[in-house]
This record gives structure tokens, C-alpha cells and sequence, in this order.
């Protein structure tokens, strides 16, 4: 399953980036993968991010990981902003 994912930053997108390498690996764990993310052209604190996921229950497991939600919150992304927008059954990625 795919799912976009928009968030504010406080602190522009480069620590979320650093922060996402660093933990890319625990993502992986969990069943999650990413395969796109970015901030706006005209607002490096506004992000986009789609994600693919190997279930509902590994995007749940993700969400509610407390120790990656508070590296992520650390890195400057506005949890309570988080528009999370599952994606339709015929998405694909190439």
C-alpha cells in the first residue's frame, strides 16, 4: 500500500533528511519503505513524502513507533500536522 504523507517542519527539511538516513533501516523493519520525499520549492518547511508500506499493519507499527516519532519530532516535523492520504488500489511505483 502506498501513502502520501504532508507535514510542516520547524527547522526546514535537511535535519528531517539526516534524521530519515539515519533511521532508514528501522523503517525498513517495520515493513515500510520510502520512495519519495521533499520539501516545497518556496517553503523548505512544508514536506511531502510517499511511502509504501507491505500492510495496514506495518504503517500502523510505524505511526505508532514512539522512538522514531520522537527522532522525528527532534528533526523538526510538526507531528500534528501530519495529512496521512492512503492511495488507491491501481497506484504503482516503477
Amino acid at each position: 500500500m502506498i501513502v502520501m504523507l504532508t507535514q510542516d517542519l520547524s527547522k526546514g527539511f535537511a535535519p528531517w533528511k539526516e534524521m530519515y538516513l539515519e533511521n532508514k533501516n528501522q523503517l525498513n523493519s517495520l515493513g515500510g519503505k520510502l520512495i519519495f520525499a521533499g520539501p516545497h520549492k518556496d517553503d523548505n518547511n512544508k514536506m511531502m513524502v510517499l511511502m509504501e508500506f507491505d500492510s495496514p499493519e506495518s504503517m500502523k507499527a510505524f505511526a505508532g513507533h514512539e522512538e522514531l516519532r520522537a527522532k522525528r519530532a527532534a528533526a523538526g516535523a510538526i507531528l500534528e500536522s501530519n495529512v496521512v492520504t492512503v492511495m488507491g488500489d491501481e497506484s504503482f511505483t516503477e
